[in-house]
């Protein structure tokens, strides 16, 4: 049965939703009781959760830097490309706005001093790394998830299947174990774009990095996939 793009857009949407409000959630609520080691399981398990849930339905991108990978190697046309990223930074922000009006439900909460689990380099670094070092480790954090990535959803790979959806969730968790003390880690430019736009300041400043950077990934994933893969 053809799944209208309506209803991929919407799965897309919620999706993303879920994606920011639990694992950057996990990051203004949770953060002092379970670390990063959580955070970095809360943003794994909410990629495995959605890829269940709505993968039958839009593939579960909830990434525009994905989205804008599979439409350049052919997988996807350019109309349902842009619905896709139109749904999941509208998902990310509502994702961000609802996590921002429950953190204000705590009296010792600052927004100032905990933000909305937005990314960051510089001062913005959790450890302080540079903006260079930054946007170095966007893209290669990106290139290693999109490469996973279409090696698991790949027709060629006997692997490929039910157990896609926990591999991506997986390297998810284990980029994040490694990166978040450089940049929050993003990967996903709706993921950084929702907190960014209620944080503001240097957050807003440095968006770029967290949208060239897993956008440039992506498409060098691709690239070695299509040195390597089968497809």
């Amino acid at each position: 049965m053809k799944i209208s793009l309506s209803k991929k857009a919407f799965a897309e949407f919620f999706g993303t939703f879920v994606l920011v409000f639990m694992g950057c959630g996990s990051a203004v609520l949770a953060g002092g009781h379970v670390g990063f080691l959580g955070i970095s399981f809360a943003f794994g398990l909410s990629v495995v959760a959605m890829a269940y849930a709505i993968g039958p339905i839009s593939g579960c991108h909830l990434n525009p830097a994905i989205t804008f990978s599979m439409f350049s190697f052919g997988k996807m046309n350019g109309k349902e490309a842009l619905a896709y990223v139109i749904a999941q930074i509208a998902g990310a922000i509502t994702g961000a706005a609802i996590l921002y009006f429950i953190a204000n439900g705590n009296p010792h909460y600052d927004f100032a001093a905990n933000g909305l689990g937005q990314n960051g380099v510089n001062g913005g670094s959790p450890d302080g790394y540079s903006m260079s070092v930054g946007l170095i480790a966007e893209v290669v954090f990106s290139c290693i998830f999109l490469l996973v990535i279409f090696s698991v959803t790949s027709k060629t790979n006997p692997n490929s299947g039910m157990f896609s959806g926990l591999v991506i969730g997986l390297t998810l968790t284990l980029i994040h174990i490694v990166g978040i003390p450089v940049t929050g880690v993003s990967v996903n430019p709706a993921r950084s774009i929702g907190p960014a736009l209620f944080v503001g300041g240097q957050a807003l400043a440095n968006l770029w990095v967290f949208i060239v950077g897993p956008i440039a990934g992506g498409l060098l994933g691709g690239c070695i996939w299509k040195l390597i893969g089968n497809d």
